[in-house]
């Protein structure tokens, strides 16, 4: 149990709960997206952000659940600012409509958390025609963050505060296919592993993360992209798993988190001021960690940025 318990440099650990990493911060006069926020660790995020004074956005595809997490966010605290628009991460149709109301609000936004994800299921095509995990977890994300990306900047620009992209990956990145992202392969069905094709969505998660870091420092941009693994726990994410769910419980209590714990590390990579200026950096336990060899690749970082930029204007 110790090692569960174990304080990184940060200060916190695996078993400290999102609203232990936030405790105290003060991020009343931001705007956050929060993805996937209508149950288990984004509708965590969402919680908490508001309960700091952050107005959340949660993008849900299930809008009855949606309003569901706003109506008892609010009745926890009737002065939080959370709103829901829907949102499904694997039509990029709903990506740019959901992007093009944000917009219409003319909110700022300075938080943007690529939560929302599908693991491990079965073979399946996208309202797009591409195999599912890899539309829903990595070119949703990538089309959403950009297309809000020129928001983030000019909120970044105009209140001199930083902008944090946050990717959701997994330390089941290191599962991904031998060769990390199968770019000529993507929609092969009968080389299809669902959970190295989980793998490879969230290895694309990072990769986005640290090419997005590249880009921005280099044209002197005032936003951060990090990536973390969230940790195990039991949501409706492993309905599709049967094996991952086993092993969790295999495993015990100990090494499974509970939502609290789970959205902690987000919260703590989107609020803390101890992140404030870092950037290309994956997490884990409320502390940096070390991905995979691959995800630090940075020649396949700039190939799959060219990849799926493709993919979103083909």
């Amino acid at each position: 149990m110790w090692l569960f318990k174990r304080k990184g440099p940060s200060g916190f650990s695996f078993s400290n709960t999102a609203e232990d990493v936030t405790h105290d911060i003060d991020g009343t006069g931001l705007t956050a997206i929060v993805t996937g926020a209508s149950s288990g660790i984004g509708s965590e995020t969402a919680r908490v952000l508001a309960m700091r004074g952050v107005h959340v956005v949660m993008g849900v595809r299930n809008m009855a659940a949606g309003k569901d997490v706003k109506e008892t966010i609010l009745k926890a605290n009737s002065s939080a600012k959370v709103d829901a628009m829907e949102l499904d991460l694997s039509s990029m149709a709903s990506v740019r409509k959901f992007s093009s109301e944000f917009k219409s609000l003319d909110l700022p936004l300075n938080i943007l958390i690529n939560n929302a994800g599908v693991m491990a299921c079965p073979f399946m095509l996208s309202h797009d025609n591409l195999e599912m995990q890899f539309a829903t977890n990595h070119l949703g994300h990538f089309l959403l963050t950009d297309l809000l990306s020129e928001t983030m900047k000019s909120t970044a620009s105009k209140s001199s505060i930083e902008g944090r992209i946050v990717n959701i990956s997994s330390e089941v990145h290191r599962l991904a296919y031998k060769e990390g992202i199968r770019f000529d392969k993507i929609n092969d069905r009968s080389e299809y592993n669902q959970l190295w094709a989980y793998g490879q969505s969230k290895l694309a998660n990072i990769l986005h993360a640290n090419e997005l870091t590249r880009r921005f420092k280099e044209g002197g941009v005032q936003i951060t992209a990090n990536s973390l693994h969230p940790g195990i726990i039991m949501t409706n994410i492993l309905r599709h798993h049967n094996i991952i769910g086993g092993l969790s419980f295999t495993l015990g209590k100990p090494a499974v988190k509970n939502v609290q714990q789970g959205g902690s590390t987000t919260c703590y990579v989107a609020l803390h001021p101890n992140v404030k200026g870092v950037s290309g950096e994956y997490f884990m336990d409320n502390n940096i960690s070390a991905p995979i060899s691959q995800a630090q690749d940075t020649n396949l970082a700039k190939k799959l940025w060219d990849f799926t930029i493709n993919l979103i204007h083909s």
